[in-house]
């Protein structure tokens, strides 16, 4: 079956169908509702290792759970392993959260410069020896904490490498594993490409059979890329063999994707959302948005997010110039008004 249990590590999941780590989007407002649309797993925005260890009150909002997310993971970037490893006891000592995630995501694969120019995202991919030593200080601190205990699975997500020329996902996962690491997840471009172009699914089907054969199938590998629909979620499945489907820019404006997937995935067809769902779904994520950063913040930071939701509605042209120029929930209620 391509829907399925998966586990990592220790931590047993009902499904293999996530949301993906996306910069400005994977806030607890988002990660909720779509959790409601039937996410089995959700990651948050990457967080800073550096302004963690230095006390950042930013780093400790992105880390909170929501509400109804009995399962996440929290994603770091750092390229120093002593940071890393402090980043990482700071997160299950519980000096920051009365809730630690459930996994560590060690973020290998972002392709923005100033992220890179400090050693960390896609920069790990191109140099799998510094790789290992940051993932091997994580997991050596996550078993330190544990104290005899199953420690908190850590996992890393990486690109295919730096550019065309230097295609380096091979000797990033060896290093992974040889470091302890409980799951990959590879996102098919180069650094180079950033996010254009197209994902390469065949390097994701070449690495799933090269980790189940280093591991004898017990660490999952996941793919990210060009997942913008229930029939590429499957499409993905079946022509890679990987283990899980994460989705990033195939949930903005439609977090029921999910249960759509789902639903194909077991019947081989699925339902269509109706735009009120849809829009509910947004006024609800606006609303929580609004407790985390304030109403003034969360309108300005929904108005990208409701221009996704608003796809596919009549006159959804003219709907969006008054999203951009939306500045209180009032606004956005009575935008949508004939949707609730």
């Amino acid at each position: 079956m391509l829907y399925h249990p998966v586990s990592i590590g220790s931590v047993n999941l009902s499904g293999n169908l996530f949301l993906a780590p996306v910069a400005g989007y994977s806030d607890r407002a988002f990660r909720s509702v779509c959790i409601t649309g039937g996410a089995n797993f959700t990651y948050t925005e990457m967080v800073s290792a550096e302004a963690l260890v230095r006390g950042s009150d930013k780093t400790e909002n992105l880390m909170a759970r929501a509400e109804n997310e009995s399962q996440y993971a929290i994603q770091l970037f750092g390229g120093n392993p002593e940071v890393m490893a402090a980043a990482v006891e700071i997160i299950l000592s519980k000096k920051k959260l009365s809730s630690p995630p459930e996994v560590i995501d060690i973020n290998a694969g972002c392709p923005v410069p100033k992220i890179v120019k400090t050693g960390a995202g896609s920069a790990l991919t191109k140099d799998p020896e510094h790789l290992y030593r940051i993932v091997n200080a994580a997991v050596n601190t996550s078993k330190y904490l544990a104290q005899g205990k199953t420690p908190v699975p850590i996992t890393v997500k990486i690109r295919l490498g730096w550019d065309s020329d230097h295609i380096t996902w091979k000797e990033a996962a060896a290093s992974a594993i040889e470091a302890g690491v409980a799951a990959i997840t590879l996102h098919g471009r180069t650094k180079a490409q950033g996010y254009e172009g197209k994902a390469n699914w065949e390097a994701l089907g070449e690495l799933s059979s090269f980790v189940k054969s280093k591991t004898d199938g017990k660490v999952p590998v996941f793919g990210s890329g060009d997942v913008f629909s229930p029939e590429a979620a499957k499409k993905m499945l079946q022509e890679t063999l990987c283990d899980g489907v994460m989705f990033a820019r195939g949930a903005m404006g439609n977090p029921f994707i999910f249960i759509q997937t789902r639903e194909l995935l077991e019947t081989g067809k699925y339902n269509n959302i109706p735009p009120s769902k849809r829009i509910s779904a947004g006024l609800k994520e606006l609303k929580q948005l609004i407790i985390d950063c304030g109403e003034i913040s969360a309108c300005k930071q929904m108005r990208k997010r409701f221009c996704a939701y608003s796809k596919g509605l009549a006159e959804g042209a003219t709907l969006r110039t008054k999203i951009v120029a939306a500045e209180t929930e009032s606004d956005y209620l009575n935008l949508f008004r004939e949707y609730c």
